[in-house]
C-alpha cells in the first residue's frame, strides 16, 4: 500500500523509478483508487484507471507515445491531460499530479472529474 511522503502536501509514494519501465505502466492503488502510472518519454503521469465511456481499465489498453486506448471500445486519451481524444468518449479521465524525488514516484489525488468504475 503506498504511503504518504514526509511532507505535508498529499503526496503518496508508489514506486521506485526503476519499477516502471519507459515506456512501461503500473497499476497502483492510492488512498483506496486505482491509478494507473506510466514512464513514457522520461516522464511519469499518472490517472485513473477508468475509460470514460463505460468504465473499461485504460491500464489493460494500448499505450503510443502520450495516447492510451480503452481495450473495449477504442477511445483514445491523452495521458498528459485526461483529454478524451476520440469516441465514443467524450469525457476526459482524471489526471493526477506526479513527482519523482530521489528516484522515488509520489502521486497526489486530484479530486475524480469522472465515475469511478464500481
Amino acid at each position: 500500500m503506498p504511503q504518504p511522503s514526509d511532507d505535508t502536501q498529499g503526496f503518496f509514494r508508489v514506486a521506485h523509478v526503476s519499477d516502471v519501465p519507459d515506456p512501461g505502466r503500473a497499476l497502483v492503488e492510492v488512498d483506496e483508487r486505482l491509478v494507473l502510472l506510466i514512464h513514457a518519454a522520461g516522464q511519469f503521469y499518472a490517472l485513473d484507471d477508468v475509460c470514460t465511456h463505460d468504465g473499461g481499465p485504460l491500464g489493460e489498453g494500448t499505450l503510443e507515445g502520450h495516447t492510451i486506448a480503452c481495450p473495449r471500445h477504442g477511445a483514445r486519451f491523452d495521458i498528459r491531460s485526461g483529454k478524451a481524444l476520440s469516441m465514443p468518449a467524450t469525457q476526459p479521465t482524471t489526471v493526477h499530479e506526479v513527482r519523482v524525488q530521489n528516484g522515488e514516484v509520489y502521486v497526489r489525488l486530484r479530486e475524480a472529474t469522472t465515475a469511478r468504475r464500481p
